[in-house]
């Protein structure tokens, strides 16, 4: 790297709205519902933590240290990452007597696939599309591996249909059991 004359970025010069002019704003649309979406599978996954862990069968001698645990079971599921969301949730089902759970570890490893694919989304640095629409977002995660897949607004669609889905398996897993889903209004 050569070193020059000290300078700043002319700030009038970049077009506008840059640095996301050359994407389109359809683009930036569904990436946006895109994550937010993954932000609504981990609201839902916090809902049903509390769910199983609420409608679990506590042995008497169990119940105090199980109220004490509770609060900070349920302020995590407010704020821990989608990957951890996902292994507390999968706790709370094994845990509770009732649960009718088929395949809650293959539901789990969804959930994990589509948390590397949400921090891709919501941390990347997306290059301008080429001829068909596509970008190849800029992330490196912390395996040092590289995106290789460009995306464009039907694939990310595919994510958040796909994030969309999970959050609705996960939802019918506390139904299931025939309690209304917390917050369901019903």
């Amino acid at each position: 790297m050569k070193r020059g004359k000290p300078s700043c970025v002319d700030r009038s010069a970049l077009p506008a709205l840059y640095p996301t002019h050359t994407h389109s704003p359809l683009f930036w649309e569904q990436l946006g519902r895109t994550v937010a979406t993954f932000g609504f599978l981990e609201e839902i996954l916090g809902k049903a933590i509390f769910a199983f862990t609420a409608t679990r069968i506590y042995r008497a001698d169990e119940i105090e240290d199980a109220v004490k645990a509770w609060a900070p079971k349920l302020e995590s599921a407010l704020k821990d990452p989608l990957k951890l969301l996902a292994d507390s949730y999968g706790k709370a089902v094994k845990e509770n007597q009732n649960a009718k759970v088929e395949d809650v570890d293959e539901l789990i490893k969804s959930i994990k696939g589509a948390a590397d694919v949400r921090n891709i989304l919501c941390h990347a640095s997306w290059r301008p599309p080429d001829a068909e629409g596509k970008s190849l977002p800029f992330f490196v995660n912390r395996r040092n591996e590289e995106v290789e897949t460009k995306m464009d607004i039907q694939y990310l669609r595919r994510i958040q249909d796909n994030a969309a889905d999970l959050a609705y398996a996960v939802i019918d897993t506390v139904t299931q059991m025939g309690w209304n889903f917390p917050g369901s209004g019903e």
